[in-house]
């Protein structure tokens, strides 16, 4: 659903790739579209010419189950994090999207706070990962898992910016506050430099009073922040995840396909990504 009627233009293509801007995909509450957004915008942009990374930062894996990825034998996040010395190639790989690559995880990931939390530095293991491989991309998308653990706060660290995707419904609408705080507290501590590039309005009913009401607190809160796009409830986005395909590969056509391309438009428009 377009919120304003404006639209983007298609970004020019790049004459070369990187550095990459590496933005977290944030929100303690699970259920709000996180990894649906961070699949999606990021095969929107790849289809726009963009190399992009996504890093799956989620014990749950979604992200990549979502994407067909090798998450059992192959290296995985967890074996980046508990190896420093591991070169970041080895476990990157290509999906089925060109221009799309994955740093894949699984249920390993759940121990690494544990291991981390009497290592020196250790707010910052991902973002050491990263500088060796963001001149290669464009944009790095990392899809965090819903709390405000140690995970997190090294996604923030790591991050130039952070993405929330935000389910219109009151209890989503509880929460942001307190993310807000996380990384104000991450922009004082570890990361001065980190922004908020947005809110990304998710699972929309412009039927419903709800919703609507939602949605303008939002943008009464967040002037200028909220993307001019609110992706609409469909059930195309199952669909998707059962066939293992962003949506813009399993219903290119769809209103919902291009909702996620006017968002990758906007954040080009805002600067948030090349």
């Amino acid at each position: 659903m377009n919120l304003s009627g404006k639209e983007f233009p298609i970004p020019a293509k790049l004459k070369s790739h990187g550095p990459a801007r590496i933005i977290a995909m944030c929100n303690q509450k699970g259920g709000v579209g996180k990894t649906t957004t961070t699949i999606n915008l990021a095969a929107s942009l790849a289809e726009y010419g963009r190399k992009v990374l996504v890093v799956d930062f989620d014990p749950q894996g979604a992200l990549s189950v979502n994407l067909a990825a090798d998450y059992q034998d192959a290296p995985t996040i967890y074996d980046l994090m508990m190896n420093v010395s591991m070169d970041p190639h080895m476990a990157i790989q290509q999906t089925e999207v060109e221009n799309l690559d994955i740093i894949p995880a699984n249920i390993d990931l759940s121990a690494a706070e544990m291991n981390l939390v009497t290592e020196m530095g250790r707010e910052r293991v991902l973002e050491g990962i990263l500088h060796k491989v963001k001149d290669e991309y464009d944009v790095i998308f990392v899809d965090c898992q819903p709390s405000l653990g140690l995970l997190t706060v090294n996604a923030l660290t790591a991050a130039h910016g952070v993405l929330i995707p935000m389910a219109t419904e009151f209890f989503a609408l509880r929460g942001v506050a307190l993310l807000i705080q996380t990384i104000d507290k991450v922009k004082a501590r570890t990361n001065p430099t980190l922004q908020l590039d947005g809110l990304i309005p998710t699972m929309h009913d412009s039927r419903t009073l709800h919703s609507r009401e939602v949605l303008e607190r939002l943008q009464e809160a967040f002037p200028g922040m909220v993307f001019e796009t609110a992706i609409g409830r469909t059930v195309k986005f199952p669909d998707a995840t059962v066939a293992r395909k962003p949506i813009t590969q399993f219903a290119p056509s769809s209103e919902a396909a291009e909702a996620y391309r006017r968002v990758a438009r906007e954040l080009v428009k805002r600067g948030s990504a090349a």
